[in-house]
């Protein structure tokens, strides 16, 4: 398995600008999300699918109002009634991004070979004109018996980038796998 790892770093090493702090974030994002999916975690999408299926229908309505029959004085209640769909369905979507989503990066089910484990909610924070980059990995549901406390780390993300730019894999994997171990073999506090 080091092999592996080891072969796929050598072949597309992952670059970012080190002056964009949203291109750091990503590049470590992206390795995150394989890390975590790389140890039996398959990724949830079910709250990206409602997402898009709520922007599928803020465009929808969008475009009704724009492409309707009728000029402005005749369509002016139809017009009315879109501005109206537009606000609200944009307003569930906000809603959704905020209390549900958050900082998170990446959903998992469960792993299918544990009866124990609870699904994953992997999120991230790398703020502006800050070096420290945090990564929590926490259950999405807190609530059952199996659920371990939430594990963070904050660390500089200079350590894991050489001075072009490159992601240096072996080192960030190394935190990232350190971080889902603990997680992983952390028993849950009794309150």
């Amino acid at each position: 398995m080091e092999e592996k790892k080891s072969d796929s770093a050598n072949k597309n090493p992952k670059n970012a600008n080190l002056l964009d702090h949203h291109s750091i974030k990503h590049t470590l994002d992206e390795s995150v999300t394989e890390i975590v999916t790389g140890r039996g975690y398959v990724e949830d999408v079910r709250l990206s699918n409602v997402r898009l299926f709520l922007g599928t229908i803020i465009i929808a309505i969008a475009l009704f109002a724009q492409f309707y029959k009728k000029k402005f004085p005749e369509n002016r209640d139809f017009l009315i009634l879109c501005i109206v769909l537009y606000i609200v369905f944009n307003a569930v979507l906000q809603l959704i991004i905020f209390t549900k989503e958050k900082n998170a990066i990446l959903f998992t089910y469960p792993p299918a070979d544990s009866f124990i484990s609870t699904a994953l909610v992997v999120s991230s924070k790398l703020p502006r004109f800050s070096d420290m980059y945090t990564l929590v990995i926490a259950s999405s549901d807190p609530k059952p018996i199996s659920a371990n406390q939430p594990v963070q780390f904050t660390k500089s993300f200079t350590q894991w980038f050489t001075k072009d730019g490159v992601l240096v894999e072996g080192l960030f994997w190394k935190d990232v796998e350190a971080l889902i171990n603990e997680y992983q073999r952390e028993p849950k506090k009794s309150k």
